[in-house]
């Protein structure tokens, strides 16, 4: 008799596993992990953390790199999987185009690990600083004397940065550059004043690193010296912000009966008489994106370099001469002019967000990682609208002439 109230139960649960009514289950909607959704304290996506430095062998290679989101297009492609029911077929994907102008390293940092994590042992700054760095020193430039790092430049003179670069070799276990945008470059955002980051120099002996980056002071590096064609990388950035928003946009909670009182687009009940307090978990109004996100695993579809025809829209099946930048400019960003990474998918972050772009922190050994893209079309139509036309000589042949 035993055995079979056990059978008879887990029959029974069996069948409860098959949701049969909201009263016996109901997922929870939205995640609780990114709590609290509340605004980022910074507008440029943070580094938390860098690929582990594996190989000593290798060389010495820096890790991340920053670029301004411009815009969407799309792009057709064969599928190289065999064995998928898309294998040799075409397809067509959304990609992101983030304009990545060359970046200048200005400084290094060497840190000792301690118990307590990372610490700065001592920083290195190059003998020659532009003004587009300076003011990211200052509150108010135009009212500043301007005299940041005129001192630091006799320690050139007198021979102590030699003493300091010495300094990090003997001591140091993790060695960053400090490199800097060149936003006057990228017309589009009418700013003047360049965003700066650390970036881990790994790869290479902790002397060869030292050498690596003081080898780049005051040197532009291009984007195809941190990345590749068909790389998996990570994208950090703030998300677009939405405001004060309701909990049905927030957390995407059931909107009440049509015949509700006092709305409907509220949660039923925000919990019982006793704990007589709010739960953390229970969806509540509040702020709504521009948040702090990391998004990893999104593959380089193309690098396209000024002056090559890698920056040109035209490849090996469509051979029409045209511009990455698609007709009218890509919307609320302008023309693409310098370095560009085409990555696979939407990035999060309005257009002219600063996004950092690092390295994946694990080596990728799967299928999607591993396929070479090989790009048949890239759309170059008007994205404000229904564009119809790749290029503007396409539309001069269809329309004739307009003006008198």
């Amino acid at each position: 008799f035993f055995s079979e109230c056990v059978w008879t139960h887990r029959r029974s649960s069996k069948k409860t596993l098959k949701m049969s009514h909201r009263k016996f289950e109901h997922p929870r909607l939205g995640h609780l992990g990114f709590l609290p959704k509340k605004r980022s304290q910074r507008q440029r996506g943070k580094c938390k953390k860098f690929p582990k430095d594996r190989d000593s062998t290798a060389e010495p290679h820096l890790t991340a790199f920053l670029g301004f989101k411009a815009g969407m297009t799309h792009i057709v492609r064969d599928v190289e999987k065999p064995g998928s029911k898309l294998h040799k077929k075409e397809t067509l994907e959304a990609v992101t185009i983030v304009e990545t102008p060359e970046m200048v390293v200005v400084g290094v940092v060497g840190y000792v690990k301690t118990p307590q994590g990372l610490r700065a042992l001592n920083t290195v700054w190059a003998e020659h600083l532009n003004d587009e760095i300076k003011r990211r020193f200052y509150k108010n430039w135009y009212k500043s004397k301007k005299k940041a790092f005129t001192k630091y430049t006799k320690k050139y003179a007198n021979g102590s940065v030699e003493k300091d670069l010495d300094d990090l070799r003997k001591n140091c276990e993790v060695i960053r550059v400090i490199a800097h945008t060149q936003v006057l470059k990228v017309k589009n955002l009418k700013q003047k004043k360049a965003h700066m980051m650390e970036i881990q120099v790994n790869g290479g002996s902790i002397a060869d690193k030292v050498d690596f980056a003081y080898k780049f002071f005051e040197k532009a590096v291009p984007v195809d010296a941190v990345f590749a064609k068909d790389e998996m990388i990570d994208c950090i950035s703030v998300t677009r912000g939405r405001g004060f928003e309701g909990v049905v946009t927030r957390w995407g909670v059931t909107r009440l009966p049509r015949k509700s009182h006092r709305g409907l687009r509220k949660v039923g009940c925000i919990g019982a008489w006793h704990p007589a307090r709010v739960g953390y978990t229970v969806a509540r109004p509040g702020q709504h994106g521009y948040h702090h996100r990391t998004e990893i695993n999104k593959k380089i579809y193309r690098v396209g370099k000024v002056g090559d025809a890698t920056h040109k829209a035209t490849t090996e099946h469509d051979a029409t001469e045209k511009d990455i930048t698609p007709m009218g400019g890509f919307g609320h960003y302008g023309i693409v002019k310098n370095d560009y990474l085409m990555i696979k998918g939407g990035i999060g972050g309005p257009r002219k967000r600063l996004i950092t772009l690092r390295r994946s922190l694990f080596p990728q050994t799967k299928r999607v990682a591993t396929e070479e893209i090989k790009l048949k079309f890239i759309d170059t139509s008007s994205k404000f609208g229904h564009g119809r036309f790749q290029t503007a000589e396409e539309k001069a042949k269809t329309y004739g002439r307009t003006k008198a």
